[in-house]
């Protein structure tokens, strides 16, 4: 009878905690501010400007206008984006005191299997083309900020220590994932 009223104490009393942990974490996530990106595809000039975040967490709508923005201009596919890499590029911008209205110039998105195996054909390994992009997982963008230095984009990008950055100064991006932590 002791073993049983221990269980019951003990369910009784993780229940509670778990639902204080919810409520504190529920008004943690819901203090956070509203979130929202802009960005211009410097390929066909298109435009988009989506909420992704607001008080009740994630704002659907809002991501699936990102997910069609970033999906692959040269097939027009396009896939679910990680939520986290909206948040990544948010506070990446923010950093860099950019106005959330402000356009990144979006140089690649989301990258099809068939769209990657072509790049990657056409340029041979050295073209930077991973075969298991994060780009093909709706993991990474290639990306510039109009007014921002690159370097100083790089070094914002690395300052969060958040998945993958690449510098490809040559071709005047930054490359940002929601990957493991790593540079090149």
């Amino acid at each position: 009878m002791l073993q049983m009223e221990l269980g019951r104490r003990g369910l009784l009393g993780g229940a509670l905690a778990l639902g204080a942990s919810a409520l504190i974490g529920g008004k943690a996530f819901a203090a956070l501010p509203e979130r929202r990106l802009a960005f211009r595809n410097v390929h066909t000039n298109e435009t988009f400007d989506a909420r992704f975040f607001g008080a009740n967490g994630w704002d659907q709508q809002g991501l699936a206008e990102l997910n069609h923005g970033l999906r692959d201009w040269r097939n027009n596919e396009a896939t679910t984006m990680d939520p986290q890499l909206m948040l990544l590029l948010s506070q990446i911008r923010d950093k860099l005191d950019i106005a959330p209205q402000a356009k990144i110039e979006l140089i690649s998105g989301y990258r099809s299997p068939h769209t990657n195996s072509a790049l990657r054909a056409a340029g041979g390994e050295h073209t930077g083309v991973a075969s298991k992009s994060q780009h093909m997982l709706g993991k990474a963008t290639d990306i510039h900020m109009p007014g921002v230095a690159l370097q100083n984009l790089h070094l914002a990008a690395l300052s969060m220590k958040a998945g993958g950055v690449g510098y490809y100064p040559k071709d005047g991006f930054v490359h940002v994932d929601t990957g493991r932590v790593r540079t090149w």
